[in-house]
């Protein structure tokens, strides 16, 4: 079993291995989920799936210590998503993401996990600043960013459309 990076009431926060790759496939396959995703499309093969986990996931882990993490339900050890960080060295900040399977949808998952990786960073990343962004017509994932305590900053304008930029400043 890969150890936890965090733990929630009803979550656990790992990071993800190669063995996760159908369930990374199976997420990133789902069209509505890749809805408010812009140029990332969805994946087609698990030979795809298993890229994404060796060019964009594992990089963080190893150059940064930090990553998109899986997402597992304690009561059933079921993969449902990922949550967590990726650095940007050139903005010298670090964005906060989620993802998550649609059938686990609204029920609160993406706001504990989130605050679960900000207390995360409370701990880990004292003094860096932490970004969220959303396409303004991805109600949910900035009513997420809201209610974990990040605070909107602007709209900017890039490939995809608007997107609504929040930000906090990690502090113990």
């Amino acid at each position: 079993m890969v150890p936890a990076i965090l733990e929630t009431a009803r979550l656990r926060l790992r990071e993800m291995v190669e063995a996760d790759v159908h369930d990374v496939y199976l997420l990133n396959n789902s069209p509505n989920v890749m809805r408010y995703l812009g140029a990332e499309r969805p994946l087609s093969s698990l030979d795809e799936a298993l890229t994404l986990l060796r060019e964009r996931i594992f990089p963080q882990y190893q150059s940064y210590s930090v990553g998109r993490w899986a997402v597992i339900l304690k009561d059933n050890d079921l993969f449902i998503g990922w949550c967590g960080l990726k650095y940007d060295p050139a903005a010298n900040e670090y964005d906060l993401g989620y993802r998550f399977i649609q059938n686990y949808w609204g029920k609160g998952y993406a706001t504990e996990a989130a605050r679960g990786v900000l207390e995360y960073c409370r701990e880990h990343l004292t003094g860096k600043r932490i970004v969220g962004k959303a396409l303004i017509e991805n109600v949910a994932s900035i009513r997420v960013l809201e209610k974990i305590g990040m605070q909107f900053e602007r709209n900017e304008e890039d490939s995809d459309g608007t997107v609504a930029v929040f930000s906090l400043n990690v502090e113990r």
